[in-house]
């Protein structure tokens, strides 16, 4: 199955950042040049993986080739990939579909998707587009979040906040480590979407204004979504602890809806409490 260029690149990018990044002792590998312990070489995994040096080569090197799905799985296996890697190295070569939808902008949420996000009231919640961009939100949201409200409709994209709203990396009690996981969630999900003109932009314009996107971008880190523990900062409701889901509307694939849920009763009766 083919792939366009930009879907080429992307994967032999993926592929050989992963490569570099694999510690040798995990293989039982004698250390490279000079005690190196991180990074194979090619011919390590081609040999691991039972798929030529030209050929696992030539996928780095984001040919114009047609891997097979076998190529594919030995390689995954040789590289270690998680199951998000594997299924996102799939989808880059046209193996498995990317997810249900079409992948058009999508400005607003749609108004049954808004109400739901109201019925939600004491929950914070929020809409993501498929280029992150928030398409709706609720009012506990943007009692956690403010700036949610007043950012321009052109900068209101979770990751451009993420990495350039000082508010933000204030809010959040890990911001390095939930910044590492929010860019990986959004590649895993966006890859083989990067050639589509909205992508490019918002890439190039975090790239530029921002020195840790920049630098994580380059690392090709892909984590599919988890249900876990976040802790808010707030600056007049102090240390808020909530849990973090994801639900997609099974009419509006495209949407996914982001809801926080208080981490225990008591949790709960503080936030609302102090918000009213």
């Amino acid at each position: 199955m083919a792939t366009d260029e930009q879907q080429r690149k992307e994967l032999g990018a993926f592929l050989r950042a992963r490569r570099e990044q694999l510690d040798r002792t995990a293989y039982g590998l004698p250390p490279a040049g000079r005690g190196r312990t991180i990074g194979l070489r090619r011919e390590e995994i081609s040999y691991l993986s039972g798929v030529s040096v030209t050929w696992y080569t030539w996928l780095e090197q984001g040919r114009d080739i047609n891997p097979s799905r076998q190529v594919l799985d030995a390689v995954a296996t040789a590289l270690h990939l998680t199951v998000a890697e594997h299924d996102y190295a799939l989808r880059l070569a046209g193996f498995a579909p990317a997810r249900p939808g079409t992948g058009e902008a999508v400005e607003t949420a749609p108004a049954h998707v808004q109400r739901f996000l109201d019925a939600l009231e004491e929950h914070p919640a929020y809409a993501l587009a498929p280029d992150w961009g928030v398409a709706g939100w609720n009012a506990a949201y943007e009692a956690l979040y403010p700036n949610v409200a007043t950012t321009p409709p052109e900068k209101r994209n979770l990751l451009w906040l993420i990495f350039t709203d000082p508010a933000v990396r204030d809010l959040l009690d890990d911001w390095d480590d939930t910044s590492r996981r929010f860019l990986a969630e959004f590649r895993a999900e966006a890859g083989p979407r990067l050639g589509d003109p909205r992508y490019r932009d918002l890439v190039g314009r975090l790239m530029e204004a921002s020195p840790e996107f920049r630098e994580r971008w380059e690392s090709h880190d892909v984590r599919g979504f988890e249900s876990r523990e976040r802790v808010f900062r707030h600056p007049s409701l102090g240390r808020l602890v909530f849990e973090h889901h994801q639900l997609r509307p099974s009419d509006q694939t495209d949407i996914q809806l982001v809801v926080y849920t208080p981490a225990d009763a008591a949790a709960r009766a503080r936030f609302f409490r102090r918000r009213d």
